[in-house]
């Protein structure tokens, strides 16, 4: 099994980068999320996920160990495919599928191209206590998160803000600072809408 991979980047994309490693080429799939936290330099190491099948040997690279575990959380649900996560993974940063399982939000889980109503809940019913035991979240406190996020989307709302632009924002302020209080919540997204 290939667990990492140090070596030369020699071609950065936003679906995949090839690294050098002692002259060996290797072409490596990625999210959005590990585009945007590769660096800008000649030498890189990644986290990486083998996956074999009977007509392909596909490996998948990751800035954090964070992210791979999350993918290998994914890919456990009957009906994910790699690349299915990887698209979850390029949607959402992965602190929010974390967040959304979690506290049940199967709005955001669906939210993500692909993934259907009936997929969404089973990406919950399958990974949750996985979630809350593996990253220790205390499930009350995930739950009043989003029921202040909930609040602050309808205040902001109801004072005109388009609810998907408002929803970035208040995402944003919410991976920052989980435990704010609505009313903190409002007051920033109005400095940054």
């Amino acid at each position: 099994m290939i667990t990492q991979i140090k070596g030369r980047l020699v071609e950065k994309n936003p679906t995949d980068v090839i690294v050098d490693c002692n002259g060996v080429g290797y072409l490596l799939h990625i999210s959005l999320h590990t585009f945007s936290l590769i660096p800008d330099q000649e030498f890189l190491q990644l986290f990486t996920h083998l996956q074999i099948r009977e007509d392909a040997h596909t490996l998948f690279g990751f800035v954090e160990k964070s992210e791979r575990e999350i993918f290998r959380l994914l890919i456990s649900v009957s009906g994910i495919g790699s690349s299915t996560a990887r698209t979850m993974l390029s949607s959402l940063h992965p602190d929010q599928i974390k967040e959304a399982i979690a506290s049940n939000d199967v709005g955001t889980i669906q939210s993500i191209k692909g993934i259907g109503a009936k997929t969404a809940q089973r990406v919950i019913i399958d990974l949750k206590d996985k979630i809350l035991k593996v990253y220790n979240i205390d499930e009350v406190s995930v739950s009043q998160n989003n029921t202040n996020k909930d609040e602050a989307l309808s205040a902001l709302e109801t004072l005109g803000f388009n609810r998907k632009q408002a929803e970035k924002v208040v995402d944003k302020i919410l991976l920052g600072s989980p435990a704010e209080t609505v009313e903190n919540i409002i007051k920033q997204a109005l400095k940054n809408l």
